[in-house]
């Protein structure tokens, strides 16, 4: 069964930094693209980061490169997003998604089969 577990949320002043990790279960870790989603309140999931567990190749949408990291842990299994110099508007529940896809990129959401649970990210003004 495949397992997606999303850790590390919470409150933080607007300037902090939050680390989000995704540990993952039930596949071979190293075929898939993991990437890290986020939903605010009444607007779309947006994919904001994503990594190859093969190659470890990165993908960062623009309203967070040069703030987040995402790096994956192959021998944990896990996957980890480094949030710095966060905003207000970076607030949303954020999920990670996995999918054995040959190329890391910006994908739909509805492009994953395998989703954690997500978890909140509050930043404070």
């Amino acid at each position: 069964e495949v397992q997606l577990v999303e850790s590390g949320g919470g409150l933080v002043p607007a300037g902090g930094s939050l680390r989000l990790s995704c540990a993952a279960s039930g596949f071979t870790f190293d075929d898939y693209v993991i990437a890290w989603f986020r939903q605010a309140p009444g607007k779309e999931r947006e994919v904001v980061s994503c990594v190859a567990n093969s190659d470890h190749a990165t993908y960062y949408s623009d309203s967070v490169k040069g703030r987040f990291t995402i790096s994956s842990d192959n021998a944990k299994n896990t996957v980890y997003l480094q949030m710095n110099s966060l905003k207000p508007e970076d607030t949303a529940v954020y999920y990670c998604a996995a999918d054995a896809f040959d190329w890391v990129g910006p994908r739909d959401p509805n492009e994953y089969d395998f989703w954690g649970q997500g978890i909140q990210v509050t930043v404070s003004s």
